[in-house]
C-alpha cells in the first residue's frame, strides 16, 4: 500500500467544526472526480451527489433535515459544503442482486464512492464527517427527489477548524481481525 495513502487513513478523523472558509468549486471537482472513479457492482455506478455549497441553502436545508430528534446534527448546517449521497440503482446490481444475494448493492457501492471523495478531501487538506443521523422524509421533501433516488447520507466538508483535538481512534488488532484460508 501506499504509504502516503496509508497515513491519510490513519490521520483522518471526523470534522464537526469548520473555519468558514469558502471550497473552490474546482477543489469540489477534484473529490468528486475520485468518487465518480470507485468500483461499482456490474459497473452500475449508481451515485449520484446533491451538492450544497450556497451558505443559506444549507441553513434552510438544516433547519428542516437536523430538527427534532435529529437536532444532534445541527452543526452540520454550519459546513462550508454538504454532499447529499444519492443513489439510482441499476436493475440487475440493484435489484436482481438484492433479491438473490439477500444484499442492496448500491449501499456498498455507495460506501465506496463515498470513502474515495473523503480520502481524496483528506489529500487535499480538507475536513470531512460522514453523516447518517438525519430526517429522511424531509431530505426527500426539501429536494423534490423521484421516488427511484434513494439517499444514503451526507457528507459534511470543509477546512477544519485550527485546534480541534484529535481523538485516538481504538482498533481492534489484524491478528484479531483476520483470517488466512480457514475460519479455525
Amino acid at each position: 500500500m501506499n504509504a502516503s495513502l496509508l497515513e491519510s487513513i490513519r490521520t483522518r478523523f471526523s470534522v464537526r467544526k469548520f473555519d468558514g472558509r469558502c471550497v473552490d468549486r474546482e477543489i469540489l471537482q477534484i473529490c468528486l472526480e475520485a468518487a465518480r472513479l470507485a468500483p461499482s457492482a456490474e459497473n452500475s455506478q449508481p451515485w449520484r451527489f446533491l451538492i450544497l455549497d450556497d451558505p443559506e441553502t444549507i441553513r434552510s436545508f438544516g433547519r428542516s433535515a437536523f430538527s427534532g430528534i435529529y437536532s444532534l446534527t445541527g452543526w452540520a448546517a454550519s459546513a462550508p459544503v454538504l454532499i447529499v449521497l444519492l443513489a439510482e440503482p441499476d436493475l440487475i446490481a440493484g435489484r436482481i442482486g438484492k433479491w438473490i444475494q439477500r444484499l442492496p448493492f448500491y449501499l456498498l457501492d455507495m460506501g465506496i464512492a463515498g470513502t474515495h471523495l473523503v480520502l481524496q478531501a483528506q489529500s487535499l487538506g480538507l475536513g470531512t464527517c460522514w453523516i447518517g443521523w438525519f430526517d429522511l422524509r424531509k431530505t426527500r421533501k426539501f429536494f423534490g427527489l423521484p421516488k427511484g433516488i434513494k439517499v444514503c447520507g451526507m457528507i459534511a466538508l470543509g477546512y477544519p477548524q485550527p485546534g480541534q483535538p484529535v481523538r485516538k481512534r481504538s482498533r481492534k488488532p489484524l491478528e484479531e481481525l483476520c483470517r488466512f484460508n480457514s475460519w479455525k
